[in-house]
């Protein structure tokens, strides 16, 4: 990255995280576990009958840069249409099942990557056998959803409420169900709205099994709310090496939680994509509007999906010392311009007034000439 410190914290001991060893699997072309990145996911909220309203919010998560799509599955109606809503997408979908095992069935045949269920809650052994084959035939793998809410009731009277022993037995016991067929194709989740709750349980699974695990903080809450308790829990996770694939739960759009994710993902430096903005929150000090000019700026940039670091600094406190960190950087000075920094070195003035316009052509230069390297490292 040109000397600048998008790289940086790569070899730096006190930020590297040792990744918890798991198996891995495949949901489509998506790998899980191992060594693979770590995949981020939403869930579709229209109706699935809705062929066409689903795919244009597939297309949605697609943009904003989901990994993989779940996708209820609760009638006949809807797995129907799960055929044309599968062709149409571009990253793997699950189908999201519960009780109905024929409803499993039918998906994995209409193009399923993946089906999410509860082998103990659809029926009997022939049933969770049947499940099995057809995950077998058509190629999909299997997410094993454990939730605080909806445990079986002899674990609640044995444990006498919701706890992380509970919910692992409960996941250890459904991936029993499938490893008696032979299948180990499978990844886990064991989510909860409690954080502290989410978090033991998740610890405690992953000392239990080599799956790849699926975190999530379930019923996390509104947009800001959830998203704290989202960061909060699955963040100290992937902190310990624990996590292969992330949702973030919210009672918001969708994307929000495509871009939530991501964001928790940079954060830790888990994940490159798109552009990261370090900004700070203003004071008197500022030399320009620095929270309009992000706002604006996370707006134009968005499309961007090239790892780029920017510091947007309103005044030379901290400006240069963050540009030395960033691979583009911006920091208010006085008279109406300020400093801009190109890997991590002061490089020229731009006025305040052609500030953003200006930012944005350095950022979409950066993207094609990393697109380009790109290419040409591919041979």
């Amino acid at each position: 990255m040109d000397g600048a410190a998008g790289d940086l914290h790569h070899i730096r001991p006190w930020r590297r995280i040792e990744r918890r060893r798991s198996r891995k699997i495949r949901v489509g072309a998506v790998e899980i576990g191992g060594d693979a990145p770590i995949a981020v996911q939403s869930m579709t909220n229209t109706l699935t009958a809705d062929a066409a309203a689903t795919i244009a919010q597939i297309r949605q998560l697609e943009d904003a840069g989901a990994d993989i799509v779940r996708v209820s599955c609760p009638d006949e109606d809807s797995t129907a249409a799960f055929a044309a809503i599968a062709r149409e997408a571009k990253v793997p979908l699950v189908a999201d099942i519960h009780f109905h095992y024929r409803r499993a069935i039918e998906a994995a045949a209409a193009g399923a990557a993946c089906l999410r269920i509860n082998p103990g809650n659809i029926g009997n052994a022939q049933r969770v056998k049947d499940v099995v084959q057809a995950a077998k035939d058509h190629g999909c793998s299997i997410r094993i959803g454990v939730n605080a809410g909806s445990l079986e009731q002899h674990l609640l009277e044995k444990y006498g409420e919701p706890c992380p022993e509970a919910m692992v037995e409960s996941a250890l016991y459904h991936a029993a169900l499938l490893e008696e067929h032979g299948f180990r194709d499978y990844k886990i989740s064991v989510k909860a709205s409690d954080v502290f709750l989410t978090a033991a349980a998740y610890q405690a699974l992953a000392e239990a099994t080599d799956a790849p695990l699926h975190l999530g903080v379930t019923e996390a809450g509104a947009l800001r709310a959830g998203t704290v308790k989202s960061a909060v829990a699955m963040g100290s996770l992937l902190w310990a090496g624990i996590g292969d694939t992330i949702r973030v739960s919210l009672a918001a759009d969708p994307v929000e939680e495509i871009k939530v994710g991501n964001d928790l993902l940079k954060s830790m430096g888990l994940r490159q994509r798109g552009v990261t903005i370090i900004a700070c929150p203003s004071c008197a000090r500022q030399g320009f509007n620095v929270i309009q000019t992000v706002d604006e700026l996370e707006k134009r940039v968005a499309h961007i999906a090239e790892p780029i670091t920017l510091s947007i600094i309103g005044c030379v406190v901290n400006g240069p010392g963050e540009a030395l960190m960033t691979d583009l950087g911006f920091t208010g000075g006085g008279k109406g311009a300020g400093m801009v920094y190109v890997a991590g070195k002061a490089d020229h003035k731009v006025d305040n007034a052609a500030m953003i316009d200006h930012i944005v052509e350095l950022v979409e230069d950066r993207a094609r000439k990393l697109r380009e390297a790109r290419e040409t490292a591919k041979g």
